[in-house]
């Protein structure tokens, strides 16, 4: 929870400062972290907050409020992370907005962004292999055992770019730990595309431990923004 009494800017200032320590504390330097400020439920008005605060890159989870979004701050030159599970039927929609895409989880979504022959040559798009570090199969991402063979899938496309690995530390469990089994899935990764280097993990509550084990893409939101607002 945030204090309601703190401002934006203060909010963001502490997070950046935490993201600092902890690269240090790591032996790294936080210019290699990209910050990805979720902003789910929370209006147009505080990304523009953000965006004159220096924020570059903005992270939604829902198809129809991303793109509301991205369209009405067309002008701030944001980059656009999509990091909420994405139907395959809107995949090519997410496209005219997105820049990034965190959260490929599984074959279907991956295809979806093939060319057609509507869109022979679509805008690549960078993409990032979700895992899911849990036993349960109805969370977001593919298991850690298919992870090779849906990279290649993406590899294949030639409309998305892999950048690297995406995960949600599990509830029950010490998130370094999560964080480096990640890691090790991250190296496998690499094998198979060299510059596929990033990790995508961490939120407001574990960013530090996401760092300690070398990632390069934290997403956070309440830490930032607040409290959320209800669902619309």
């Amino acid at each position: 929870m945030t204090d309601g009494s703190t401002s934006l800017q203060d909010r963001l200032s502490s997070v950046r400062d935490g993201i600092a320590d902890a690269a240090r504390a790591a032996g790294r330097s936080s210019d290699a972290l990209t910050l990805v400020v979720v902003t789910k439920y929370h209006p147009a008005a505080l990304v523009r907050q953000l965006a004159a605060l220096g924020v570059t890159d903005v992270g939604e989870n829902r198809h129809q409020e991303a793109q509301a979004k991205a369209a009405e701050l067309e002008d701030l030159g944001l980059t656009w992370h999509f990091v909420g599970q994405l139907q395959s039927k809107k995949a090519r929609q997410a496209r005219r907005y997105a820049h990034v895409v965190q959260s490929l989880d599984r074959a279907s979504v991956v295809d979806a962004f093939a060319p057609t022959e509507a869109e022979p040559d679509p805008r690549v798009l960078d993409g990032f292999v979700q895992v899911n570090l849990t036993d349960d199969p109805g969370r977001g991402g593919v298991a850690p055992s298919d992870v090779d063979a849906l990279a290649e899938r993406v590899l294949a496309t030639g409309t998305l770019r892999l950048r690297g690995v995406m995960a949600v530390a599990p509830l029950d469990e010490d998130p370094r730990a999560a964080f480096a089994r990640l890691r090790g899935i991250s190296e496998r990764v690499r094998l198979l595309d060299p510059a596929a280097t990033d990790i995508s993990a961490g939120m407001s509550g574990d960013y530090a431990e996401a760092v300690a084990e070398g990632a390069t893409h934290l997403r956070i939101g309440t830490a930032i923004t607040g409290n959320r607002p209800a669902a619309p």
